[in-house]
């Protein structure tokens, strides 16, 4: 596996993939990487493709109070990790590459991104959509994989992909969980060994309140109880919300796919989840 530092590297490195054909995948990621990342990594290759991994912390989807500074970085672990799961390339652009002297472009998303996570972090979803977009211009993949446990980021670039003409399959892989159902996550490394037995009730939680309101239960109440559950987990709760699963409309349209999502803090450590309505 070649790494790569610099955009112009980037593409002649990329221009060899494709000497033979074969199609190319890209699998954005921050690093500290886990089993959800590779499993993005086994469906990029599906096809016989070749794969493009990138390893950048943004700065400019973290708001001025988060954890920046603190987020986990192991590139060195990390670039074993993808090269043992058959990545081809590692784009692991420094800050400076990716945001040159006088970059004064952002990218934003209306209305998808304004709701749940936009509201809870202004401006996160304006730096997702700036760096995908840069991103995927830089590597040009035939697709680009994202998971699922980001439902509202995978909607948010799937539109921008939409809108934008990019020609670019946006795929998904379902949220890879622990055995006790926690979305694995880079930030569960935060959580202290007492707040991780009891950051389970977030899956649970959301798990119970899907198949109630599945079953008609009516989701304002089923919505409230569920609030009030992680609430009694210690949890500090931003939302939790049932929605339009492709527009994240709120209340979803009768008849549309609907998702359950949910956003709260236990101790300092902020975790997301969500959970499709059958």
């Amino acid at each position: 596996m070649r790494t790569v530092r610099e955009v112009a590297a980037l593409r002649e490195a990329v221009a060899a993939l494709r000497a033979d054909g074969a199609p190319v995948g890209l699998v954005p990621t921050m690093g500290a990487l886990h089993a959800g990342h590779l499993a993005l990594m086994a469906a990029a290759r599906a096809g016989g493709a070749k794969v493009v991994a990138s390893i950048f912390v943004n700065p400019k989807q973290f708001g001025p109070s988060e954890d920046l500074a603190r987020y986990p970085r192991r590139e060195i672990a990390d670039a074993r990790m993808l090269a043992e799961a058959g990545c081809d390339l590692l784009w692991a652009p420094s800050v400076e590459a990716m945001y040159p002297d006088g970059f004064a472009t952002t990218v934003g998303v209306a209305g998808i991104a304004d709701t749940l996570d936009g509201a809870a972090r202004p401006g996160h979803f304006d730096g997702v959509a700036t760096v995908v977009l840069k991103l995927l211009n830089q590597v040009r993949p035939d697709r680009a994989l994202f998971g699922e446990k980001d439902w509202q980021q995978l909607q948010v670039v799937r539109r921008m992909a939409v809108d934008l003409d990019l020609g670019i399959e946006i795929a998904c892989v379902p949220t890879q969980r622990e055995d006790d159902g926690l979305a694995l996550s880079s930030r569960n490394i935060y959580l202290t060994a007492e707040e991780r037995t009891y950051a389970v009730a977030l899956p649970r939680a959301l798990g119970v309140a899907a198949r109630r309101i599945a079953r008609g239960d009516e989701p304002a109440d089923v919505l409230a109880e569920a609030h009030e559950t992680l609430v009694g987990a210690g949890f500090q709760v931003d939302y939790v919300a049932l929605v339009n699963a492709e527009t994240l409309a709120s209340p979803p349209e009768p008849g549309r796919p609907r998702r359950l999502l949910a956003a709260a803090r236990l101790g300092s450590t902020r975790l997301i989840d969500n959970i499709g309505i059958q």
